[in-house]
């Protein structure tokens, strides 16, 4: 049976512009279209707090499967840079794999969805360690025969480094997936400053804001930031947290920290994909070019799709969710 390609997704004009495509992929609009199956996932979901090291934990929800057949195995799924275990491509994509016998785990990275009161250090993108751990922490608490994780966005990044890391670490991973990652951070941060428009930009500086609130809440005790720090942009209010939270030294040292460009993939040993598209307005596609990956590694650029958006038709339903699960089902096989 052969898989979908990138190459086959072909939506109707007007959901051709990737604008339109990433603006849609997160929207309350698409929301409020989705069929209810589109959100079985967050039926009978337990919590789970997984306990990744040193007093810290990150929390999830595990979903099993309800087909009356034994389990494909379990589906671990990463959101992006903001989002949640309840964000709309998580849902949509579990309740896919749900569908075809998989059990779902959605984590939720440090400071993401309620678990900001959870550990009192701040997150960062380069704590790759307890997103490792707390794979091998899941794999431990539901095991299967078969784990596969799919990320979307920074997700999709984290997906990349964990498999770099786990197979050392004796976690059993079989297979990876990674929705439109972020490639080169440092090109990725120009981008959004530079070349994309500005509504981007104001989109995640408007969550990012509200989430150090939050966590500025949940420990009044420790000063997190400076409120005229928040009135910085992305690149002045990430540099001000690395220098005062992080051992970087600078900001450029912390964006390569958590880069997969050019050859950085090529002592990876577990089965991945990479889905991306040539219109996606956030992450400039030369830097998937420009990657050098081993034969284990297949790198698959649509021509559509937006920015983790491939929504098909005006259902909102994406192509991404048959192309996960056509992708993880053959692993399992």
């Amino acid at each position: 049976m052969s898989l979908p390609k990138g190459s086959d997704f072909l939506p109707p004009w007007p959901l051709r512009s990737g604008h339109i495509q990433t603006m849609l992929s997160s929207s309350g609009v698409r929301r409020r279209l989705l069929p209810k199956r589109a959100q079985q996932v967050q039926v009978g979901a337990r919590e789970v707090l997984v306990d990744v090291g040193q007093g810290d934990r990150l929390s999830g929800r595990y979903t099993a499967q309800t087909t009356g057949r034994e389990s494909r195995g379990l589906a671990i799924l990463f959101h992006g840079w903001e989002g949640s275990v309840d964000s709309t491509y998580v849902l949509q994509t579990g309740s896919r794999l749900l569908e075809d016998g998989w059990d779902v785990f959605r984590l939720n990275f440090r400071d993401h969805g309620d678990s900001h009161g959870l550990n009192e250090a701040l997150f960062h993108s380069c704590r790759i360690d307890e997103v490792v751990a707390a794979l091998g922490e899941i794999a431990r608490m539901f095991p299967a025969k078969t784990i596969g994780v799919a990320g979307f966005s920074l997700g999709g990044n984290f997906a990349l480094r964990a498999a770099m890391l786990a197979p050392a670490q004796g976690v059993p991973l079989d297979y990876v997936l990674a929705v439109c990652p972020i490639v080169d951070p440092a090109e990725g941060l120009f981008s959004l400053e530079k070349e994309a428009p500005w509504i981007y930009h104001a989109y995640f500086m408007q969550k990012w804001r509200r989430s150090l609130r939050l966590k500025q809440e949940a420990f009044p005790q420790q000063t997190y930031f400076e409120l005229n720090e928040l009135k910085q942009n992305m690149r002045e209010l990430t540099a001000s947290l690395v220098l005062r939270h992080t051992d970087f030294g600078s900001l450029e040292a912390y964006l390569d920290g958590y880069s997969i460009a050019g050859d950085r993939l090529m002592n990876m040993h577990v089965p991945a994909t990479i889905l991306t598209s040539s219109d996606d307005p956030v992450i400039p596609i030369g830097a998937f070019h420009a990657l050098r990956l081993p034969p284990n590694i297949e790198l698959d650029i649509a021509s559509y799709g937006g920015h983790c958006g491939f929504i098909r038709d005006f259902g909102m339903t994406s192509f991404t969710d048959d192309y996960i699960a056509a992708r993880f089902d053959a692993i399992a096989r």
